[in-house]
């Protein structure tokens, strides 16, 4: 089928239904209806290549570093439900952690003529996102960093690290540690959420008189990162009573590693999360996790796009995120003090 069949069909001209298909400024509400009606009922769809060759294919490509952190289901719910009702499709990337993986699969977006870009958290070095970001609309989810380039999606880190070191203070923990994502020295990016959650932890112990009890462990936010981190912390011997971690996933792994080397949650170690994904709330988890509202990220970031792609280019938008903590039955008073050494 031809747009030559939907505009007989429709009994309109070949420039009508064009005009429908670019969703071109001035087509009326019912001659939209009287097109689309057309295009469902011959089974229309229109060639990807051909509409990329008159300026627009209507893809987004969103690139991540995994599909296992949960997290990012959220994340992409959101993009979706904001672009059910356009003609926009997602495509997803999903790298890896590796700067030199991501940067592969975004020059391969941009190769594919996709309309705009959403990059969750990435490791690729900050000067090529800028480069990209010039030429192919853009907003970057997670990072703080400001740029003109492209439009920002963020959490208030800081300030949802704080909010469960209170929590674990006001029941009584001191020993209190981090387990934080690694990051890249090389990627150039100087706020990213690892790094704006490790700033809120420290200030937040320090606030309390407990700058000494600080630890800090890098893992990768995944199962296995995670319960590395986990046998690291919970293995010396002066272990923490508590331990929070910046992704819920990498908590699941500080869980196992805790039932590893012997101890119950939350009566000898307690654990905190963070992205309040679906699993935490599971019966058989009770995480406690703080909710910076992944949805309202993804859909936020979706239509901050597609206001890029339809030609919002004099200002860049920076949308933040205010946390609130969900606290379940993972984090409870100490019990005892562990044995110190």
């Amino acid at each position: 089928m031809t747009i030559t069949d939907v505009a007989q069909h429709a009994g309109v001209s070949t420039a009508a239904v064009s005009k429908v298909l670019r969703n071109a400024y001035g087509v009326s509400a019912a001659m939209q209806e009287k097109v689309r009606a057309s295009m469902t009922a011959l089974d229309y769809r229109p060639h990807a290549a051909a509409r990329g060759m008159r300026g627009r294919t209507y893809t987004i490509g969103v690139l991540l570093d995994n599909i296992r952190n949960t997290f990012f289901a959220d994340i992409l719910d959101g993009v979706r439900d904001q672009l059910r009702d356009s003609d926009y499709t997602i495509m997803i990337g999903a790298a890896g952690f590796g700067a030199r993986d991501q940067a592969k699969v975004i020059r391969s977006m941009v190769d594919r003529q996709m309309d705009g870009l959403i990059l969750i958290a990435p490791g690729t070095p900050r000067e090529e996102v800028l480069a990209v970001a010039r030429d192919t609309p853009a907003v970057v989810i997670g990072h703080h960093d400001a740029s003109d380039a492209h439009d920002s999606v963020a959490d208030a880190d800081a300030a949802g690290a704080a909010l469960v070191v209170d929590h674990l203070v006001a029941l009584g923990h001191r020993d209190i540690a981090l387990v934080s994502s690694p990051g890249s020295r090389a990627s150039h990016w100087k706020q990213t959420p690892e790094i704006e959650l490790t700033r809120g932890y420290t200030q937040a112990m320090e606030r309390h008189g407990l700058g000494d009890h600080v630890q800090i462990c890098k893992a990768a936010y995944s199962d296995e990162g995670g319960r590395k981190a986990g046998l690291h912390l919970l293995s010396a011997a002066r272990r923490p009573t508590a331990v929070m971690t910046g992704a819920d996933v990498a908590a699941l792994g500080v869980w196992r590693a805790a039932h590893d080397v012997g101890l119950r949650v939350p009566q000898d170690v307690s654990i905190a999360g963070y992205n309040n994904t679906a699993v935490a709330d599971l019966a058989t988890v009770q995480l406690t996790s703080v909710d910076h509202a992944g949805h309202d990220m993804g859909s936020t970031a979706a239509r901050l796009l597609i206001e890029r792609v339809e030609g919002r280019r004099d200002r860049a938008v920076q949308a933040t995120m205010t946390p609130r903590l969900v606290v379940r039955s993972s984090t409870t008073a100490p019990t005892a003090a562990p044995e110190q050494v």
